[in-house]
């Protein structure tokens, strides 16, 4: 009985060492109080592992991933009394040695009202891109609305990446697109899965727009795609499917996210991720509780500061599982190619035996 009681005790600390909870930061000017100490165990890893996602908003192939679970509680009022009512975040992370790949995971009751991206779920990706850019106040810039330039914010730049999946069909991929590619935005016209800059809350811009000193030739690098565990139909929906699912549904919500670990940004509006580096991120999800829109500020934040990223050199055990892989493809590749020769060597030869004109015997004694 002992021995059970202390094997129960370590599941919930090391259960616990996952999920930090903190002060969350304000995205409308006012710094959060109160003191935000993280735990160094509290981080997100992007593991090596090449060749294992799709991006399709769904989970089947990230099962094998370790998770990091994060308490998910108001921005504007941090009281656990006060959290997510359908529980944790789930975030997992893998890169390949191009891109990385997120995996966003929360429950909840599904909701979906066409057009309208307040009365949906959403969620969000912020990574520190400036040196002194701060988790509190969106990169912390002091500059008044309208004040904001590239020279007087400079350092406090932050990357953001937000999808809002109101115009989203299930399943279906979004972000980066030819369209508004060409018009140097990180705009999203289909599933408002965009990738924007900012210096503080008042000064938030997509890619490629902002103030003048600021304007520049961008690109929405980033896509995704979302999913419901209560959703049954795999074959691929279309737009006349909507709402795809019946509202008030129990499940869970799927979120999954790819972008290229560096990007042709030259402007600051682009976090750049190194292998073997930690980069900062933090996370936030928006819910339409009861039925009632959220606001922009009316979100759910995963942490009280930034989280570390890691993004790790591949490990023997990864490289060598690719490894292997690969060589198991040339070993079948080569088999197959001597099989192919062989046998053209055969009928070559058959060929050759059965074309060959057949000499007469002629018996010694008629010489």
């Amino acid at each position: 009985m002992l021995r059970s009681l202390l094997a129960l005790l370590l599941s919930a600390i090391l259960l616990s060492s996952k999920i930090r909870f903190g002060s969350a930061h304000e995205h409308h000017g006012e710094e959060a109080g109160g003191s935000c100490e993280l735990s160094p165990d509290v981080r997100v890893a992007a593991e090596f592992r090449p060749g294992v996602i799709t991006v399709d908003g769904h989970a089947d192939d990230w099962t094998d991933i370790e998770a990091s679970e994060f308490a998910l509680l108001p921005a504007l009022d941090f009281d656990a009394d006060k959290a997510y009512g359908g529980g944790r975040m789930s975030v997992r992370a893998v890169h390949d040695g191009i891109n990385v790949f997120f995996m966003l995971q929360v429950d909840g009751e599904y909701a979906y009202l066409k057009g309208e991206n307040s009365r949906c779920p959403s969620v969000a990706l912020m990574f520190q891109v400036g040196e002194i850019a701060t988790y509190q106040n969106m990169g912390g810039c002091s500059d008044l609305p309208g004040t904001c330039t590239a020279n007087s914010c400079r350092g406090h730049e932050v990357d953001i990446m937000h999808f809002s999946i109101g115009n989203a069909i299930p399943g279906r991929l979004y972000g980066s697109n030819l369209m508004d590619n060409i018009n140097g935005t990180g705009k999203d016209s289909f599933g408002h899965l965009v990738d924007t800059y900012a210096w503080n809350p008042h000064c938030r811009y997509l890619d490629g727009i902002g103030p003048k000193a600021n304007t520049s030739n961008a690109r929405n690098d980033w896509q995704g795609a979302w999913w419901h565990s209560s959703l049954t139909f795999h074959s691929g929906m279309v737009e006349e499917d909507s709402p795809y699912g019946k509202d008030g549904e129990k499940g869970t919500y799927f979120f999954e996210f790819s972008r290229s670990l560096r990007t042709m940004d030259r402007f600051q509006q682009d976090v750049q991720f190194t292998i073997g580096q930690v980069s900062k991120v933090a996370m936030a999800f928006w819910y339409p509780t009861d039925g009632n829109p959220w606001s922009k500020s009316d979100h759910y934040s995963a942490s009280c500061n930034w989280l570390p990223l890691d993004i790790p050199l591949a490990s023997s055990g990864s490289v060598s599982r690719a490894s292997s892989s690969g060589s198991w493809d040339a070993a079948t590749a080569f088999a197959m190619l001597l099989s192919v020769v062989s046998l053209c060597v055969a009928v070559f030869i058959g060929y050759r035996v059965s074309s060959t004109r057949e000499v007469p015997f002629t018996p010694i004694d008629r010489l």
